[in-house]
């Protein structure tokens, strides 16, 4: 890759990542070989089990259902902080 190129972010899908995810946790693959099996990164998988581990219960951290409502509240927070800014604006007196 030369300077000023960027790599191209792929998506999978939920099934895929799913199976993926299988093949650590019951298929007996460790994280590397699964990944070099599928031609994903080693980081890529390990954050993918490490979340699905969270969501099982079997780690501690935020669920994917926790996580996406976090985000849902701080977008909502930025919503209505930039609202109560402008209305002070709104209300200051001109000078």
């Amino acid at each position: 890759m030369t300077e000023g190129q960027r790599r191209t972010r792929r998506k999978f899908s939920a099934e895929f990542k799913r199976d993926a995810v299988e093949l650590v946790l019951t298929g007996g693959k460790s994280v590397a070989e699964a990944a070099r099996d599928l031609g994903i990164y080693d980081s890529t998988l390990g954050n993918w089990v490490k979340q699905a581990r969270i969501d099982r219960g079997q780690q501690e951290g935020l669920s994917t259902e926790e996580r996406a409502r976090l985000k849902e509240l701080e977008q909502e927070n930025a919503k209505l902080r930039m609202e109560r800014d402008l209305l002070k604006r709104a209300h200051e007196p001109s000078g």
